[in-house]
């Protein structure tokens, strides 16, 4: 399985990534804003999903919602 970010490039484990809209997460008061920068992602089983650390939590985050760095 290919996991691609909102422009078709091809993600992999550790990769950094943007993100293209502001996203309210469950459970965390915090909101991540447009263009900030999220590192060293991994991939899921989904090709749709990938995870990755924000602060102490780790976070699902869909691909759509992603761009490459």
């Amino acid at each position: 399985m290919e996991t691609k970010d909102s422009n078709g490039n091809l993600l992999q484990d550790g990769d950094s990534v943007h993100l293209t809209k502001d996203l309210k997460i469950k459970g965390m008061s915090k909101t991540l804003k447009r263009g900030e920068a999220i590192r060293n992602i991994r991939l899921t089983g989904d090709p749709q999903e990938v995870e990755c650390r924000i602060g102490k939590a780790q976070v699902v985050l869909k691909t759509q919602f992603l761009k490459k760095a």
